[in-house]
Formats: structure tokens, C-alpha cells, sequence
């Protein structure tokens, strides 16, 4: 199964140029405020998009998704959306959730400590695929400024599941790919954008 991975979009969807594969998987901020018109023209965008399989979480800027989900989730066409949710598409567990570690007054923030460690709890023991808006902690999550910004309960969720592979963004900083052999885990930070939130990355491919 080829994976095609992007995430932090921004409104910019149509700046970018995807290769063929099964599985088409956003992980968060397809725009920049969550306001119908920008996740409609996102919705319209993804449905001409070729893939077979359509997988998208909302993130920090998708505020529509949490403050109206049901209009929000009208708006997508043609594909799963996941909220601390499950599918299966030819035998893969993809799990996803936007939720990331309390910044400002962002959509989908959640308090570091129980709070996180309770949602990272609902992960699936069984998911191959692990979608998140934000990183685990150490792992793709340094910003700008040197600091390591990502989620403790999280990496401990994700060494307990063990996914095949973890696609998350919300840093564009730490875009690329690492992998992570005691955990079994590859890493995808699958930004699009730069922190001048220009396009500065390309689509990344992941074969399972």
C-alpha cells in the first residue's frame, strides 16, 4: 500500500503537486482559520484529487471542526474523517486525533498531564497507522526557537501501540522523515509549509 502523506496546508492545497498512491492522508491544518469557505474550497480540492482512499484530521487552525463538527465534516467529500476514530482500508488500522498540548487559544488544545495521557489512552492497540495533528515529544517537534514543543504522553502511547508509522505535522520546522528502531516506529512529519508559511516541502511517500 503506497501512503501519500501532507499535512499543514494552510489554504495552499493548490500549490502542491501529489504522486499516485493508495492513500491520500492530511494530518491537520488545511487552513488558516476554519472558516465554511476555506474548508469547502479544501473539501472541493480533495475530492478531484485521484486516490483511492482519502484519510483527514482537523488541527489547531481548523476551528470550524471543533466548534461546528457536523458542518464542518459536510463540507469534505469523498473521505474519512477521523476524530480519536478508526478505519480500516485493506487490512490497515489508521487511527486519528487533531488534539495537541494547550498553545494560546488554538482549536483542539488539550492540558498536558492526565488530560493527554486519558486521549492517547483511546489509541488502539492494533493501529498500524497513527495520525496526529501535533509530534511526540523529541521526535520532528523542534520549533523555531530550539524548543522541543511535542507531547510526553503521547511518545509513551506510541511505544505502548507500537504503530507501523505516526504522520503528524503542526511543527513545520521539523518537517522529514525519522525513524525510531527501539520503538519499531517510523516518523513522518509531513508539513507542507515552511514557518514563513510558504510551500517549502514536497508530499511524502510511505510504502507498507
Amino acid at each position: 500500500m503506497r501512503l501519500i502523506l501532507i499535512s499543514d496546508t494552510h489554504g495552499l492545497h493548490d500549490d502542491l503537486r501529489l504522486p499516485d498512491g493508495d492513500v491520500l492522508i492530511h494530518a491537520g491544518d488545511m487552513s488558516n482559520g476554519g472558516e465554511p469557505e476555506e474548508i469547502r474550497d479544501f473539501g472541493d480540492w480533495l475530492a478531484a484529487q485521484p486516490h483511492r482512499h482519502k484519510v483527514v484530521i482537523a488541527g489547531n487552525h481548523d476551528f470550524l471542526f471543533q466548534d461546528e463538527p457536523a458542518r464542518a465534516q459536510a463540507l469534505l467529500r469523498g473521505c474519512t474523517y477521523l476524530l480519536d476514530s478508526a478505519v480500516v482500508i485493506d487490512g490497515l488500522r489508521f487511527y486519528g486525533s487533531p488534539y495537541t498540548p494547550r498553545f494560546f487559544d488554538w482549536a483542539f488544545n488539550q492540558d498536558r498531564g492526565p488530560v493527554s495521557a486519558a486521549r492517547w489512552a483511546l489509541i488502539p492497540d492494533d493501529t498500524d497507522v497513527l495520525i496526529t495533528h501535533g509530534p511526540p515529544f523529541g521526535i520532528r517537534d523542534r520549533n523555531v526557537t530550539g524548543e522541543f514543543t511535542g507531547c510526553r504522553d503521547l511518545l509513551a502511547a506510541i511505544t505502548r501501540v507500537r504503530p507501523r508509522l505516526h504522520v503528524f505535522g503542526h511543527i513545520h520546522e521539523g518537517a522529514g522523515v525519522q525513524t525510531h528502531s527501539a520503538i519499531g516506529t517510523t516518523f513522518v512529519n509531513a508539513s507542507m509549509l515552511g514557518p514563513g508559511y510558504d510551500v517549502a516541502c514536497k508530499p511524502i511517500v510511505i510504502d507498507l
